[in-house]
């Protein structure tokens, strides 16, 4: 059995200006670099200058290199935050411009907004289970009112620390068990 660490991407899931996921990617990276089961990145995918699906042939070298990016990844944290009770287009965006590369990989959810971003993340999951994402259970909620300051400033509640370690552990296992399925 290969003894290679795990490459588990967070995935930053707005673009626009003044975005805070940022914020709480780092938080989540925070967790991840405390641990020695995995190698956490930051997945940005405001760096990949992706266009609109439909809108291109799909030669940009930015769509190229997003596949490669998820491709070399075993999971992935999703940070979500809530637009219109859904995920952002930015997002979806993404992940549409991807199929292969997310195949047979596990992914934890970690969401913000004024009902701490459950229904965007309840609508990713749906995309999730179609790209043949396991997505895990536990699935830290941030709320605008009570883990950010001002709105503006990321300081979560200590009460999100065991769900942070219990999604982590979950998207590890989960990780580990389907990469077989991709060594196939």
């Amino acid at each position: 059995m290969a003894t290679d660490k795990l490459k588990i991407g967070i995935i930053l899931g707005s673009t626009r200006q003044g975005r805070l996921s940022p914020q709480v990617g780092e938080w989540v990276k925070g967790y991840g670099d405390n641990r020695d089961d995995a190698d956490y990145e930051i997945v940005d995918i405001a760096e990949y200058n992706l266009p609109f699906l439909g809108t291109t042939d799909g030669t940009e070298p930015g769509i190229t290199a997003w596949n490669e990016k998820l491709a070399s990844l075993d999971g992935f944290v999703f940070i979500v935050q809530e637009y219109n009770h859904s995920i952002t287009g930015a997002l979806k965006n993404a992940i549409d411009f991807a199929r292969d590369s997310w195949a047979n990989k596990a992914a934890g959810i970690v969401s913000y907004g004024s009902t701490g971003g459950a229904r965007a993340a309840e609508h990713l999951r749906g995309i999730l289970g179609e790209l043949q994402i396991a997505d895990v259970r536990t699935h830290p909620t941030l709320s605008l009112f009570l883990d950010f300051e001002n709105y503006a400033e990321f300081k979560p509640q200590p009460i999100h620390d065991d769900n942070m370690k219990m999604m982590l552990d979950q998207v590890s296992a989960w990780s580990g068990a389907l990469k077989p399925l991709r060594q196939g």
